[in-house]
């Protein structure tokens, strides 16, 4: 587990909203590594440079708040996950939402949690 800065901001419902937030990072040659668009229209995204994309949305009019949250790597295999969250269990650190993905099996698949308390769960990981 390690932990890296998530950035989420409010879309408004309606068509073209997600592909002008990704156009914006793509023109500044920013990667999106994760992303989560809920029924909400709260984007969560993970990028390989996020404080010059916080910036960039900034300048953009959008409101955005930063978290800490877990990056997790497991083996794409039954069982894996289960391990993962049976030591943040274990620690009494709660998990507040999570995503991710892998569809090769055989393959590394990574899942971004955010927790209650990410100091605590960074302890208990060895982060």
């Amino acid at each position: 587990m390690a932990t890296c800065t998530e950035i989420a901001l409010k879309l408004p419902n309606s068509p073209g909203e997600l592909e002008r937030v990704v156009q914006r990072l793509a023109d500044e040659k920013i990667g999106i590594q994760a992303f989560l668009l809920d029924s909400a229209g709260t984007l969560r995204l993970i990028v390989d440079n996020p404080l010059r994309a916080a910036g960039i949305l900034t300048t953009h009019e959008y409101l955005i708040e930063k978290r800490e949250v877990l990056r997790v790597q497991i083996p794409n295999e039954v069982g894996a996950l289960r391990a993962a969250t049976r030591l943040l269990s274990s620690a009494g650190v709660n998990v507040e939402y999570a995503y991710g993905s892998s569809f090769d099996p055989g393959r590394v698949a990574t899942v971004v949690v955010a927790v209650d308390d990410i100091d605590r769960a960074s302890m208990t990981a060895g982060v």
